[in-house]
């Protein structure tokens, strides 16, 4: 007997699995696509990686949009606390940042 028929779900079934990973795969293909045109493919993979993080801290999976939402705000506040500190960071050793350049700054 071939194990894996053994266990394939019907297309009967009520099982929510099938619904809840399409809602999952939507979720964070939109959550990526976003992150991948706002910052670039970097900041999108490692926002990905704290989208599947969050996912795995919560108590149950998520079985409404709005619960994937959560997920996906959860892993936005990490993406803006990245971005807040590259910029503070670049902006300290920017040369423009320092007040005591004799050369005149433009913006």
């Amino acid at each position: 007997m071939n194990v894996i028929a053994h266990y394939q779900t019907s297309k009967n079934s009520n099982h929510p699995c099938p619904e809840l990973t399409t809602m999952a795969e939507r979720e964070l293909a939109a959550f990526f696509n976003a992150i991948t045109q706002l910052f670039g493919p970097e900041q999108a993979d490692l926002s990905a990686e704290d989208w599947l993080r969050e996912l795995i801290k919560a108590d149950d999976l998520p079985t409404s949009t709005r619960e994937w939402r959560l997920i996906t705000a959860k892993a936005s506040t990490r993406l803006a606390r990245r971005v807040s500190a590259s910029s503070l960071s670049s902006r300290r050793s920017s040369p423009r940042s320092s007040s005591r350049s004799t050369e005149p700054q433009f913006a």
